[in-house]
């Protein structure tokens, strides 16, 4: 177990170091763009058959206590140590990682975005999936802080050198929003570490705060949330992402909403509530309004994008959809309940799965159109998906009624016991507050819902413009390239009848290699809302035990 975690941590940093080198004379297969990319699916497939194998031997007796732990002195000066586990909480973000990973080398290996070199692509994503996981699975302060930052790189070159549209701009914002958190929740991460003596992630979460001073715990609670809030995003620091997102390649999009999102949020569970929990409790009002008015901005900028005549962009709704969900995250973390916490977390891994897909659905759909833009899509250059390519629609019209939160969906349950959490939230929060809150978090499941089936009907449901009907005594048309001909009328213009329209041009629909692509996301979707229990029974003594201060 403990070689499993290190090398799930490790063979991606691995494989993106073998990536930049030659291929050897027998693997280079029938060109070395092609080798590279079947590296980047080999390796990551790796990873995943490793991480899988690790959540199979997890002892789901146990899942409060670490598991597959390696603790190594690193810089002693510093009580430094390369500490590595997973519980709980980690494993299934663990797992999601390495499957969103995959999936989306499995799909550049048959559709690569335009861009350089595709070594520099496959090993970009390799380092990308390698600080994620180790964001997932360390266990020292400063080594997350390694981890969290370790991903920023990647996704920014993945933005400015394969993505589309004000790509450059957008690459820039994403990464002097993000630094800048970083920078500041640095200073946290070290106030802690210097006040309590060291940085070991488990030992302060057993002291529960008991060695740090309330004044102490606020200002770290400020300095840390305020990083971790530009990564997940909450509202106001959340205009980075709709730039990222619409600027992004579809594989750039799906890991930025289905994993690098949950790197916030997974801060707040892990640092947060243990190491600074009178510190949080502060604050935590304050995180739930924000929240919430995330719930509420999200929704209401979906509404303005998808009405007719906005020219509002997919990949940007869907963008601003994740600000909306992120919200009901935020909003159960706020809570400091089992209860609230759990429903978090499930939304986390809801999100990552239903966003993931959502992204892959409009990617493709983008390359089948060559617009995301709304308008084109629902106009006469796209109407009627469920009559071009009825599967691709059918499938867009499953994620969307799953991101709205349908009960039988993943979507449903994080929502609800997150709404649930703020009707009780901890001793020592606002009752009337947190019920206010939960009303307006229900109001944005609403809001969710009408933007969502109005992608679906203009999307999947839209329908050709009229022909106009010909009367005898109208004017013959004219030619589009001149004056009409001398020899008269056509026959259908002097009957006063319309030529047969044309047939409505079809789409390529579902591909092998989508399929295979997408359907594991659709799959787990459905598994997780009909058996929740299999994810809450992980999260759930784990969250018990870490709002309990270490005490089971």
């Amino acid at each position: 177990m403990q070689f499993l975690l290190a090398f799930v941590v490790v063979a991606p940093l691995l494989g993106a170091v073998a990536a930049l080198l030659p291929a050897p004379p027998g693997l280079k297969g029938k060109n070395p763009d092609q080798a590279v990319l079947r590296h980047g699916v080999t390796i990551t497939g790796a990873v995943l058959i490793a991480a899988i194998v690790l959540a199979v031997g997890f002892d789901h007796d146990h899942p409060a206590t670490m598991q597959a732990t390696t603790d190594i002195s690193w810089i002693p000066a510093l009580d430094v140590r390369i500490h590595l586990g997973i519980d709980g909480i980690s494993l299934p973000l663990l797992v999601l990682t390495a499957l969103l990973t995959f999936l989306c080398a499995l799909y550049s290996y048959f559709k690569l975005p335009a861009g350089p070199s595709p070594k520099a692509f496959v090993a970009l994503v390799l380092v990308l999936e390698s600080g994620t996981l180790a964001t997932f699975a360390v266990l020292d302060l400063l080594l997350f802080f390694l981890a969290f930052e370790m991903v920023l790189i990647p996704m920014y070159f993945l933005i400015a050198r394969w993505g589309s549209g004000q790509r450059q701009a957008a690459a820039w914002k994403f990464i002097l929003y993000t630094l800048l958190g970083s920078v500041v929740m640095l200073l946290g991460i070290l106030l802690i570490g210097l006040k309590s003596g060291t940085f070991d992630m488990v030992a302060l979460a057993t002291d529960n705060g008991r060695g740090l001073t309330t004044s102490v715990q606020v200002i770290a609670v400020l300095a840390i949330g305020l990083g971790l809030a530009v990564k997940t995003p909450m509202w106001p620091l959340h205009s980075w992402l709709p730039d990222a997102h619409t600027a992004a390649p579809t594989i750039g999009s799906v890991l930025l909403a289905g994993v690098l999102l949950k790197m916030g949020t997974y801060g707040f569970v892990r640092i947060l509530l243990p190491i600074a929990p009178d510190g949080m409790r502060t604050f935590a009002p304050y995180l739930a309004a924000f929240a919430v008015v995330g719930i509420v901005y999200g929704s209401l900028a979906c509404l303005a994008l998808a009405r007719t005549g906005a020219k509002g962009d997919l990949k940007r709704l869907i963008a601003y959809s994740s600000v909306g969900h992120m919200g009901f995250v935020l909003l159960g973390i706020a809570t400091m309940t089992p209860t609230g916490v759990n429903g978090a977390l499930f939304a986390n891994i809801a999100h990552g799965l239903i966003t993931g897909l959502l992204f892959f659905l409009v990617g493709a759909i983008k390359d089948r159109y060559g617009t995301a833009d709304l308008d084109a899509l629902a106009g006469a250059t796209g109407a009627a998906l469920y009559g071009r390519a009825p599967r691709l629609g059918a499938l867009l019209a499953f994620a969307a009624i799953a991101s709205l939160g349908l009960p039988g969906l993943a979507g449903f349950w994080g929502e609800m016991l997150t709404l649930f959490g703020a009707y009780s939230p901890a001793e020592g929060l606002s009752r009337p507050a947190f019920r206010t809150f939960m009303a307006i978090g229900a109001f944005g499941t609403l809001l969710t819902a009408a933007y969502m089936l109005i992608v679906v009907r203009r999307v999947c449901m839209g329908e050709h413009p009229p022909h106009p009907q010909l009367s005898p005594d109208d004017p013959a048309p004219q030619a589009a390239d001149g004056p009409q001909a001398a020899d008269g009328p056509r026959p259908s213009e002097a009957t006063g009848t319309r030529p047969a329209a044309s047939t409505t041009p079809q789409l390529a629909d579902i591909q092998t290699y989508e399929a295979a692509t997408w359907t594991p996301l659709a799959a787990l979707t459905v598994l997780a809302g009909l058996w929740p229990a299999v994810l809450l029974g992980l999260t759930d003594p784990a969250v018990q035990q870490l709002l309990a201060g270490g005490k089971s």
